[in-house]
C-alpha cells in the first residue's frame, strides 16, 4: 500500500511537472512569436515608410532644382502705414515664374502687377515686415496677388534682392 501511494504521488508530481513545463513552453513560444512579429513585420513597415519619405524628399529636391524663369519687377519705394513717424520702404523684387508663357503674360500685365504690389506695400507697417516671419508672409501675399492677376497663375517664388526700411 505504501508503494502504491508513492507511485500515485510520483505520477501526480510528474503530471504537475509536465503541466508547468507545458506552460513555460507556451509562454516562450508566445514571447518568441511576439519578438519575431516585431522584427519581421513592424520593422518592414517602418522601412517601407522611411523609403516613401526618402522618395518624397528626392521628388521635392528635383522640383526645386528646376529653376523657373526670373522676372525682375524693379525697385519699389513706398511710404509705410506707420502713424507714429514717417517710414519708407525700398524693396527690389524678382519673381520666379514657371515658364516663358507666364513671363510673356506678366510682361503684358506689368502695370497691373506693379500697382497691386505698390498698393499692398502701402498698407504695411514697419513692425509687420521687420521680422523674418513678416517678410515671408509679405512674399506669400505678393505671390497670391500676382497669381490672381495672371490668368494661369504661375508665380513659384518671390525674391527680395533689396529690402530697406528707413525713417524719414
Amino acid at each position: 500500500m505504501a508503494e502504491e501511494e508513492k507511485q500515485e504521488q510520483e505520477q501526480k508530481g510528474s503530471g504537475k511537472k509536465k503541466f508547468i513545463i507545458l506552460i513555460v513552453l507556451l509562454l516562450l513560444l508566445g514571447i518568441g512569436g511576439g519578438v519575431a512579429y516585431k522584427f519581421l513585420v513592424l520593422d518592414k513597415k517602418k522601412a517601407e515608410s522611411q523609403e516613401k519619405q526618402a522618395q518624397r524628399i528626392i521628388e521635392e529636391i528635383k522640383a526645386t532644382e528646376k529653376v523657373g524663369v526670373m522676372f525682375d519687377l524693379g525697385t519699389f519705394v513706398v511710404n509705410l502705414a506707420d502713424t507714429d513717424i514717417e517710414r519708407y520702404l525700398k524693396v527690389s523684387i524678382v519673381l520666379e515664374l514657371k515658364d516663358q508663357k507666364i513671363q510673356a503674360e506678366a510682361q503684358k500685365r506689368l502695370p497691373e502687377i506693379k500697382d497691386a504690389i505698390t498698393t499692398l506695400l502701402l498698407t504695411k507697417k514697419s513692425s509687420e515686415i521687420r521680422t523674418p516671419e513678416g517678410i515671408e508672409f509679405l512674399k506669400e501675399e505678393i505671390a497670391k496677388r500676382v497669381n490672381a492677376i495672371l490668368p494661369l497663375g504661375g508665380v513659384k517664388n518671390v525674391y527680395f534682392t533689396e529690402f530697406i526700411i528707413q525713417t524719414g
